[in-house]
């Protein structure tokens, strides 16, 4: 394992972690703050999380694959990027269309869910070196 797949397993795991706590603490808060049929809201918050942390889980999957073969092949490790990209668009349709349409789960706090968890994502992401030193 070399240090670049190292550096991505670190921070692929940071950011699992961050959006499971993210989606915890909404679903917590779902549960906390809702007068009627809380624990349907706590887990409708909690599966728009996942749907988050499934889309995280896809993406490392791609820049995994890609970094693997982007000295021998850039082209083609551009298009692993291309595909992963749409494989994630065509997640978000199917999961949320599952939990709201099939699954009945409260709107509000899917999306809640899965935004809050995607702002995590996108947080955890950001590199902390450039962060600081741009300070």
């Amino acid at each position: 394992m070399t240090a670049i797949d190292k550096d991505l397993a670190g921070k692929s795991r940071r950011v699992l972690i961050a959006q499971l706590l993210m989606s915890l603490v909404v679903a917590a808060a779902f549960f906390a703050l809702s007068a009627e049929e809380n624990e349907w809201k706590a887990l409708s918050a909690f599966y728009g999380g996942l749907v988050s942390v499934t889309l995280a889980l896809v993406s490392i999957g791609g820049f995994k694959r890609a970094n693997a073969i982007a000295l021998s092949d850039p082209k083609q490790s551009m298009i692993i990027l291309y595909i992963g990209a749409v494989v994630r668009f065509a997640a978000v349709i199917v999961l949320l269309g599952i939990g709201l349409g099939f699954l009945r789960l409260d709107a509000m706090a899917v999306f809640t869910g899965f935004a809050l968890a995607q702002a995590s994502y996108l947080m955890s992401v950001r590199d902390r070196t450039a962060a600081r030193s741009s300070d």
